[in-house]
């Protein structure tokens, strides 16, 4: 059974991927992405923090801040990769 920390991270990566998908827009595909860059990001970016030692704004086991900065930039590259081109959204 996964612990506390574990599920307060999942949730917290659902949050800020279903509020870039809320702002950014777009159909259920664009929201199963975000989601996922979301949960990616967020995992990738707790990494960085344990394995660089980043105690800022710890949460028990879990390092907020560089989680939290993973998430978001893993949602912001996921945008970027999957916008359409200027002259597709014209028509």
């Amino acid at each position: 059974m996964p612990g506390p920390s574990v599920i307060f991270s999942f949730m917290l990566a659902t949050l800020y991927g279903a509020a870039f998908h809320l702002v950014s827009g777009g159909d259920a595909r664009r929201l199963a992405l975000f989601l996922l860059a979301a949960w990616l990001g967020f995992a990738l970016g707790h990494a960085f923090g344990d394995m660089f030692g980043v105690t800022l704004m710890d949460i028990g086991p879990l390092h907020m801040l560089p989680a939290t900065m993973g998430a978001w930039l893993a949602l912001v590259v996921a945008r970027v990769l999957t916008r359409q081109p200027a002259h597709a959204r014209r028509n």
